[in-house]
């Protein structure tokens, strides 16, 4: 019967094309989970904090001897502290993320993620963060726990804090000192102007993102400066602390004995501040996603571009 031998012959060729493909049908599955969870971490505003420590190890370079290895050490523990934390608050507010419009479809209330699967992928990023702690020094690794103890600490503070943000804003503001400290083994009063700009940086624009849950906030009995103190007044307190922010980074220049390069980028970062809260009016709100995202992020690259070229610079001249 030829037409079934045809038949089975195209069977059989259909089966070994399936068996060829399987090995990308699971890489193509694998991409997409570890896009789930970049997007559950939102791992794109890594870029909000990372320039910092990058500017803290090339201002330890100035006298200290650093090498490749003790960078990607640095780079990989900022990185992996940042993902456990933000795995962690996502998993300590999903019964507010569920019941908020604007966070309900994130990857874990919308059932993209398990919370097992959540679970899991905090204590990997945990466990990174601790190894590459004790590849940096015994006293990095001491402070690891701790550290992440503050980290996954800030997912609470909303529920009896209205003053969350600067929490928030000193959590993050450990990676420079961190990374001096990895870098170096000592304390520097200048590192900490540089973890206080960002400590004051973070906690303005996130109040400014708080701005949009105001109303979410006060329903949930949550505690955010928007909804305990209005947003206008929200607002002006974030005004308050980017100005704080810019007076620190100009502590920077003059501990670190910085060149006119950093100065330069220090009067764009003031312009950039100014630009941000022009772009948020506390009776439209629309523009926040714009100043967030877009002006922050040029905020956090433009200060390591700055510290780097700045650097070049004294070392050229």
């Amino acid at each position: 019967m030829p037409g079934l031998r045809c038949g089975n012959r195209w069977g059989g060729a259909v089966l070994i094309m399936s068996n060829n493909l399987k090995p990308f049908v699971s890489v193509k599955a694998m991409v997409e989970k570890i896009t789930t969870y970049g997007r559950m971490i939102k791992f794109s505003h890594t870029i909000f904090a990372l320039p910092f420590v990058l500017s803290a190890v090339v201002l330890a370079y100035r006298e200290y001897s650093l090498g490749i290895a003790d960078i990607l050490w640095i780079i990989v523990a900022a990185v992996s502290a940042r993902s456990s934390a933000m795995g962690f608050n996502r998993i300590a507010d999903v019964g507010f993320d569920r019941e908020n419009p604007r966070t309900m479809n994130r990857e874990i209330p919308s059932g993209q993620l398990s919370i097992a699967l959540a679970v899991s992928f905090v204590v990997i990023s945990s466990a990174i963060f601790i190894f590459a702690a004790a590849m940096l020094s015994k006293l990095c690794l001491y402070f690891s726990i701790p550290v992440l103890g503050v980290l996954f600490g800030y997912s609470y503070t909303k529920r009896f804090t209205q003053w969350c943000h600067l929490y928030l804003g000193f959590a993050i503001s450990l990676a420079p000192m961190g990374a001096w400290i990895a870098a170096t083994g000592t304390f520097s009063w200048g590192i900490l102007c540089l973890s206080c700009a960002l400590m004051t940086y973070i906690a303005g624009f996130d109040i400014i993102y708080a701005c949009q849950d105001a109303e979410f906030d006060q329903d949930q009995k949550l505690s955010s400066l928007p909804s305990k103190i209005g947003v206008h007044n929200a607002l002006n307190l974030s005004s308050v602390l980017h100005a704080a922010s810019f007076v620190f980074f100009l502590t920077v220049y003059f501990i670190f004995d910085m060149q006119a390069v950093f100065l330069i980028t220090v009067c764009v970062i003031g312009f950039l501040f100014v630009v941000e809260h022009k772009l948020v009016n506390p009776h439209d709100l629309k523009n926040i996603n714009i100043a967030f995202f877009h002006v922050n992020s040029v905020i956090s690259v433009l200060l390591f571009v700055g510290i780097l070229a700045d650097e070049l610079v004294r070392r050229w001249m």
